[in-house]
């Protein structure tokens, strides 16, 4: 009986891995939120971000129809940048505790979160010429 329940948490796993390196938008609730992007509840006077590569969190409503304009955005983009950026979406309908901690009072919101430093925030419906501009000056920038 054991082995039955340790193959599909494994399976489980294997299908969240291979989602992201597809370059899909994954959707995150609050539990894997605090595992793959930042713990909040242990690390309350800084933010450390946990991935491994930079992310880009969408936090939207099925209802809401800016988000529906940037979803196959976020869906293209994470097709074109699947090796270096990992997509997030957060429905802020559902997981209403990390809309507040974020403070999403208008959507849609996007997080760009790079690999070291602070996340920045964009608020509103961004063409994908400007989500490519964030991703250049935030996520993608080379050390100097």
């Amino acid at each position: 009986m054991k082995y039955l329940l340790i193959i599909p948490l494994i399976s489980l796993n294997v299908n969240f891995i291979h989602a992201q390196s597809n370059g899909e938008v994954v959707a995150l609730n609050k539990a894997a939120f605090l595992e793959k992007v930042f713990n909040y509840e242990k690390q309350t006077d800084k933010w450390i971000y946990e991935g491994k590569k930079p992310c880009i969190i969408d936090f939207y409503a099925d209802w809401c129809g800016p988000c529906k304009l940037v979803a196959p955005i976020m869906k293209e983009l994470a097709a074109e940048y699947k090796d270096n950026i990992i997509f997030y979406k957060i429905d802020v309908d559902v997981e209403k505790e990390l809309a507040a901690v974020f403070g999403v009072n208008s959507i849609p919101r996007i997080l760009f979160v790079p690999m070291e430093g602070q996340p920045q925030i964009a608020v509103g419906a961004l063409p994908k010429e400007a989500m490519v501009r964030q991703i250049n000056s935030i996520l993608l920038v080379k050390a100097k």
